[in-house]
């Protein structure tokens, strides 16, 4: 009798395991699951973007390393840039941003982040000025959730950069401690950045950190990807936010340059 409600037992045991394994696993498959939803959901590249790459301006090489990032080179570089992009937004899509870039003779990395979130690859500029000797000043530039996270490399590498450019974002780290040159840059009508927490977060930055406001600006024209979610409106176009933010963004570059 012991023994038969022994095997009783055991048998109760395995079938509650078994049930547990089962339910770890519908777990975890929904999980992937809802993951792979989440990230197949982004903003795509506009065509015009793409032609940036494909179709470049004279004067400008483009050099694609497939799924790691795209170099924009002009003939001479007189600094270099290192971008991460938005959250859930096809790198592509900063590519005329980084075109008028190099027009003004800064060679610029644009990395690709695993899933198109920069959370997944803070990392992602490791390595890259090695790449470019030539290259003496860098900086580093981020939208939205690339620029939390350029913020964040930024601050472990204070050393290797002149400078970080924010664009529609604000820095979680501390950067008081550095000799960094930051600009903020973010449009009138942007309705996706957290404002309360960029002014919470304004103590992460130096005393003698820029902020320009673009009249018209929204959250999305630092990229071109269409409109985003929660956007304002804007009353500027695409190519005339990218141009005043290149404008804006070399004040800092140029001041280095001339110290």
């Amino acid at each position: 009798m012991n023994r038969l409600q022994g095997v009783t037992v055991g048998e109760k045991k395995k079938k509650r395991t078994g049930r547990v394994v089962a339910i770890v696993i519908a777990c975890i498959l929904a999980l992937l699951s809802g993951f792979y939803f989440y990230v197949s959901d982004y903003y795509h590249a506009s065509d015009a973007a793409v032609a940036a790459i494909t179709s470049p301006a004279e004067g400008i090489e483009v050099e694609e390393y497939k799924d790691k990032m795209i170099v924009f080179r002009p003939e001479k570089p007189v600094a270099g840039l290192i971008f991460y992009p938005g959250g859930k937004v096809d790198y592509k899509a900063y590519a005329p941003l980084m075109q008028k870039f190099a027009d003004n003779g800064v060679l610029c990395v644009l990395v690709h982040m695993p899933f198109n979130l920069a959370v997944l690859g803070s990392n992602a500029a490791d390595g890259i000025p090695e790449q470019f000797p030539e290259i003496e000043d860098w900086y580093m530039a981020g939208h939205s959730l690339g620029g939390a996270f350029a913020s964040k490399y930024t601050k472990s590498h204070a050393q290797a950069f002149r400078g970080l450019i924010l664009l529609g974002a604000y820095s979680c780290y501390d950067l008081t401690d550095t000799d960094l040159k930051v600009a903020c840059i973010y449009g009138s009508q942007d309705g996706v950045m957290n404002f309360d927490k960029y002014e919470k977060n304004r103590k992460n930055l130096p005393d003698n950190h820029i902020e320009n406001v673009i009249d018209g600006g929204c959250h999305a024209y630092f990229g071109d990807y269409g409109e985003q979610k929660g956007d304002g409106v804007a009353s500027i176009s695409v190519e005339e936010q990218m141009e005043t933010t290149v404008d804006l963004s070399m004040q800092i570059i140029k001041d280095n340059n001339e110290q």
